[in-house]
């Protein structure tokens, strides 16, 4: 197996790998990187980090985080992005920098359709998913996200203590309240309104690539869903390996 390590990166030559990584990851020309080497160059200035991962020589994922409030104790990671199996390598030793700086927390955003990336946000790092907006960035140009409002999830990440995922709960026994763009259900409500459950398509990123529009309805259909939970209190807690988020929200505060 190749060894893999991973290091903060500070010369130019560094980091415009780590930019052109991020290009061929979001599919943007090679003179448009999504974040371009005197960005990158500016934020390690300023004192934020970028973390870059290799196996052997191979540059196989990189992540880039800056501070937030200093009163807040909170690091925010701009960027994350790594070949199969090295996202939670990347991850860690984003934390451990983040931790080593005094940071108590740590924020970023990602595409709430990607479920993959909201199991691993939520399960394997023990995030929580704690606000939802609403086309975050606005039109978005690359090649992974074009033709689709950009809604994202933001996750929060105790970095001392990670929290365990939450019990998902009977999804079955719940009554469905919404019905998915594939004719499927959508959204399950336990009767204790203590729980949502919403569905996500098995990929979006393909759906998007072969019919946008019905990537579109579904952005739409889950945006309904979090918004009215996210408005009651409810946070995400949990992603299943077959595409259902958990949202639970703590027992007092049940609709009215």
């Amino acid at each position: 197996m190749t060894p893999v390590t991973v290091r903060t990166v500070h010369d130019v030559t560094g980091l415009t790998a780590v930019a052109d990584f991020f290009g061929d990851v979001w599919q943007t020309p090679p003179t448009a990187p999504p974040y371009p080497t005197e960005v990158l160059h500016s934020l390690v200035h300023a004192g934020g980090a970028v973390h870059a991962a290799y196996a052997g020589e191979r540059l196989a994922g990189a992540c880039v985080a800056v501070f937030g409030p200093p009163a807040e104790q909170e690091a925010y990671s701009l960027v994350a992005a790594a070949d199969q199996g090295l996202g939670y390598i990347v991850k860690q030793a984003q934390r451990a920098w983040a931790l080593g700086c005094g940071a108590r927390t740590m924020r970023w955003t990602f595409d709430p359709l990607v479920g993959r990336n909201a199991r691993f946000n939520l399960v394997k790092l023990g995030g929580l998913g704690t606000e939802y907006v609403v086309d975050f960035y606005g039109p978005m140009a690359d090649g992974v996200n074009d033709g689709d409002e950009s809604d994202r999830l933001t996750i929060t990440w105790e970095l001392a203590d990670p929290r365990k995922p939450y019990e998902t709960g009977d999804r079955a026994a719940a009554p469905v309240v919404r019905t998915a763009p594939d004719g499927g259900p959508l959204a399950h409500r336990d009767l204790d309104d203590l729980r949502v459950w919403c569905r996500v398509p098995e990929d979006v990123v393909a759906l998007r690539a072969v019919n946008p529009e019905s990537a579109l309805r579904w952005r739409r259909a889950v945006r309904e869903v979090f918004t009215e939970a996210f408005g009651q209190g409810f946070t995400a807690t949990g992603m299943s390996r077959d595409g259902w988020y958990t949202l639970t929200r703590p027992t007092g505060q049940g609709a009215a």
